[in-house]
Order: C-alpha cells, then sequence, then structure tokens
C-alpha cells in the first residue's frame, strides 16, 4: 500500500516563544524539583491530523499540536521515556521532566506528529498495536468512519439491537459515535467483531484502509530515533480475556515490533489502561514475567522515585490556552495515582 505523503508542518519552521513560560517555569519547578524529590509527567497523544477535524474539533492537529508541543518545551524539561525511566529510577531526574507518548501507531503519527517532534528536538515514544500494521483498523474507528460517511438523517442499526441515531449535523453524528462506541467497548472481542460488521453491512459506506502505520512508517520512527513500545497485537481490554490469550498478545506484540525495528522493545501501555477496569494484577505481573523494563497506564498523576515502574501514570492537558494548560499539569502532580488492588 502506498505511504502518504506528509504536508506537515515543515522541520525547518521556527519555534515560538511564549511570554508566560518564565513565570510559570517557577511554580512548576518548585513542585517538580530536580533528584530524589522529583516527579515525571508522561503525556499521552493518539491521533494528530494535518487539519482540524469537524467532527471531533478537540482531536489533535498539526498547528495545535505544535503550539502545545512549544509550550511544554518552554515549560518543561522534555526527556526520551527511557532516560526519564532510567533517571526516576536513580533519583536523578531534572527538575519539570516530562515525557511524550502516542498510543495505538496512527499513520497521521508518523506524516505529521514526526516532523513536529524533530523540529523542536523532541524525542517521543509511540505505542504499536501490531494487529492494525499496514492496512488495518481499530474497531472504534470502524464505529467513527461508519458515522462520519452515513448519508441520511439517520443511521439504523436496530437489527443488532444498537438503536436509531439522528446523524443530522456535527453534534448528533458526535454523540451517535459515542453511544455506538460505550455500547460495543467491553464486549469480547469476538462478539465485538461480529456486531461491527453488521452495522457496516447496514451502514453501506467504504471504509478507510489507511489509518493506521505500516511497517515501513514503524521504522521510519525508530530510525528517527524515536522510542517504539509494545501495546498489545489487537488492543483488547485485558480484563476481558483470560490470563493465556493475554499472555499471548502482549508478547506477540513486542515481539512483532522487535522484528520490525531491529532492537529490543523494553516498554508496554496497558490498553485503555484504567487500572482494575481494564487490566488487572495478573497483567501487571504478566508484563513483568516477560521481561519488560516498565508499564504505562492512563491513571492521572506523576511517578514519584520508588513507585512501581510497572504502573506509570500518564495524561493529557487537553486546555486550549498554555497558561490554563500549565495549570492542570501543576495540578496533575499532585493527583493521587490510581493503580490496581493488591
Amino acid at each position: 500500500m502506498a505511504e502518504a505523503r506528509s504536508t506537515a508542518v515543515p522541520v525547518e519552521e521556527p519555534r515560538r516563544r511564549n511570554a508566560l513560560a518564565p513565570f510559570l517555569r517557577v511554580p512548576y519547578q518548585w513542585m517538580s524539583p530536580a533528584g530524589g524529590r522529583g516527579r515525571l509527567s508522561v503525556l499521552i497523544f493518539h491521533r494528530v491530523r494535518e487539519r482540524q477535524d469537524p467532527l471531533f474539533a478537540r482531536t489533535a492537529h498539526a498547528e495545535s499540536f505544535r503550539k502545545r508541543m512549544e509550550w511544554v518545551c518552554e515549560l518543561c524539561n522534555v526527556l526520551p521515556l527511557d532516560e526519564a525511566i532510567a533517571g526516576l529510577s536513580r533519583g536523578t531526574l531534572p527538575d519539570r521532566a516530562v515525557s511524550i507518548t502516542f498510543d495505538d501507531g496512527y499513520a497521521d503519527n508518523a506524516t505529521v506528529a514526526l516532523p513536529i517532534l524533530r523540529s523542536l528536538g523532541i524525542t517521543a515514544t509511540f505505542f504499536v498495536s501490531t494487529g492494525f500494521i499496514d492496512g488495518g483498523r481499530m474497531w472504534n474507528d470502524t464505529i467513527v468512519e461508519v458515522v462520519r460517511r452515513a448519508t441520511g438523517p439517520t443511521l439504523d442499526v436496530s437489527a443488532r439491537g444498537l438503536g436509531v441515531h439522528s446523524i443530522v449535523d456535527p453534534a448528533a453524528r458526535r454523540k451517535a459515535a459515542g453511544v455506538l462506541l460505550r455500547a460495543l467497548k467491553f464486549l469480547p472481542p469476538a462478539e465485538r467483531q461480529t456486531q461491527l460488521d453488521q452495522v457496516v453491512a447496514s451502514a453501506g459506506v467504504a471504509l478507510p484502509d489507511d489509518l493506521m502505520m505500516t511497517r515501513a512508517q514503524v521504522r521510519m520512527l525508530a530510525d528517527a530515533g524515536m522510542g517504539i513500545g509494545a501495546h498489545t497485537v489487537s488492543h483488547p481490554i485485558l480484563a476481558t480475556i483470560d490470563a493465556d490469550e493475554a499472555r499471548r498478545e502482549i508478547g506477540e506484540g513486542r515481539e512483532t515490533l522487535e522484528g520490525i525495528v531491529g532492537r529490543k522493545v523494553s516498554m508496554f501501555a496497558y490498553p485503555n489502561g484504567r487500572p482494575d477496569r481494564d487490566y488487572r494484577r495478573e497483567h501487571v505481573e504478566i508484563v513483568k514475567a516477560l521481561g519488560f523494563d516498565a508499564a504505562f497506564t492512563t491513571s492521572a498523576g506523576a511517578a514519584a522515585v520508588g513507585d512501581s515502574l510497572f504502573e506509570l501514570p500518564r495524561f493529557t492537558p487537553w486546555d486550549r490556552t498554555a497558561a490554563r494548560s500549565a495549570v492542570r499539569m501543576m495540578r496533575n502532580l499532585t493527583t493521587s495515582t490510581q493503580r490496581v488492588a493488591t
């Protein structure tokens, strides 16, 4: 399959400065000092579109992502994830330590986000679900694209027990997508796929097959110095499958990535990533037994020296202004991170 040519922000574009950053750095440094009291904030992203999505306007796109990364660079010390984990383990983090991660393996991570990251000198880590490489599509994107492309005033999937949904305008389409995503999210993978196939058939729309990265794009990220992490094969909610299947998903995903990039893949991100609901203690133990060095959740908070390296928190400040995002990042430093029950 031919790879899309990037039309992202060019590498040579100069960094814009934020006048508030020098004033915000002082309280942030006090809350996230260097050394043994250091805190590591890990930001998580998914898609970065070339331009704003009319259906989901708050999804990151090239302009908004670049602005966000510029103020993060002004406010924080942005570290490659492996260096940050090493510093956390040794108690040698710099003040205001932050790392950047992406989940799932979207093609626009390579075509849009990568040029922006390189222009700003940022090394990010990309957690890739290998079952969607080279033309696959995640189940949630199937729902989103069905709702986006369906015609007429309604989307009728009542034959599958999923109701009839208005799609007369973007707000109605967003609502319809949200209802369908919630209805299917926690179904066993095989049952969910059956439902998806019927939804697609009911809508009668052609769906894209270029949303996720190709093998060449994964290699391109690695060759550019970016980190590559495991994120299972098919992105299951681990708590909904048995332990043997979870071990296979986690292990085979890493093996495939190591074959693509030709180096060890040492970090893992739990799909969906909420403690006890999406993964449990047994999955933490599987990740440890498979020899990973660290694993990441989607529980908010910042990691401190001595925290478990196998349930490291992540979050993203979604605010539209740098000042509000900085305040949210500082508030996140005081958030109590949830972990699985012992």
